[in-house]
């Protein structure tokens, strides 16, 4: 009985085994996470159908609808990191491009600093050089990826 025990408790600690269960507490954290997004995207289109019964704000339903669309893009980067197991910097680079400018949408561009413009400009410019090299950057990891199977054999 306690060899039993002895070799229950050993294959817990093997590192297959602990990988195993990792992943699976990883799929349980990111499947909550979708959930919660799920909910807060409801909640939020609640909300822009009930400002709708008061005059309309237009800088209000933007930013409702700006970021009910930055909440449906996050929760489709979810469900692929879900199916996947890999998170598309792509996507991760749209999000980012759209909530950076619904911050610019929202205040005006006129109500913003300078400084703070020529900020966003930057980060907006480097977000769409990463955009744009994405797919050389994965033909040259795909050819990496050739070139060292090739010299394995």
């Amino acid at each position: 009985m306690p060899k039993c025990i002895l070799i229950e408790v050993k294959s817990w600690f093997k590192r297959d085994t602990i990988i195993r269960n990792l992943e699976i507490f990883q799929d349980i954290i990111v499947i909550s996470l979708c959930v919660g997004l799920f909910c807060v995207m409801l909640i939020r289109l609640g909300d822009m159908f009930f400002s709708f019964l008061h005059p309309l704000d237009l800088r209000l339903v933007t930013s409702n609808i700006l970021f009910i669309l930055i909440l449906v893009e996050l929760f489709r980067l979810l469900v692929d990191y879900i199916q996947e197991h890999n998170i598309s910097v792509g996507a991760a680079v749209e999000i980012t491009i759209v909530s950076a400018l619904r911050e610019v949408i929202l205040r005006g561009v006129l109500e913003i600093p300078r400084d703070q413009i020529f900020g966003i400009s930057v980060f907006l410019s480097v977000l769409a050089g990463i955009f744009i090299s994405i797919p050389t950057i994965s033909r040259l990891f795909e050819q990496a990826k050739i070139l060292n199977q090739d010299t394995e054999i």
